[in-house]
């Protein structure tokens, strides 16, 4: 007797296996495109003037830009921030951080590390696709 077998995605935190690897080339490419932006800017950028930046690159290259496109650039900036530790705590590695925010320039201005970010960039283009 033959059953009948439903195949059901692997869900992953609520999501589907395929969601979740969808999210993580979004995520990677907004990563890519945010340090290449900060990197021709190595004193920095405020965060509206990325925002146009990134918004202008996409639209550029014919590439959609999302409804929560600034909440992923966002997300994207804040997941590889340096962290300043806040005083009488142990100080935080930021060895993995690709951006920080300059303290000689007032506002929310972002910066990335230019070392870091040529050697990221490096292996990401290294990356099998």
């Amino acid at each position: 007797m033959q059953q009948n077998t439903v195949i059901r995605p692997v869900e992953v935190g609520g999501r589907s296996a395929a969601q979740s690897a969808a999210r993580n080339r979004t995520s990677h490419s907004h990563l890519r495109d945010l340090v290449e932006v900060l990197s021709e800017h190595p004193a920095g950028l405020r965060r509206w003037s990325v925002m146009r930046a990134m918004r202008s690159r996409r639209e550029l290259e014919g590439r959609e830009v999302p409804q929560k496109f600034e909440d992923e650039i966002e997300r994207a900036f804040r997941n590889r921030c340096a962290v300043e530790s806040p005083p009488g705590t142990p100080e935080r590695d930021n060895r993995s951080a690709l951006f920080y925010r300059p303290k000689e320039r007032a506002g929310e201005v972002w910066a990335v590390y230019a070392d870091r970010a040529e050697a990221w960039l490096k292996d990401y283009r290294d990356e099998p696709a």
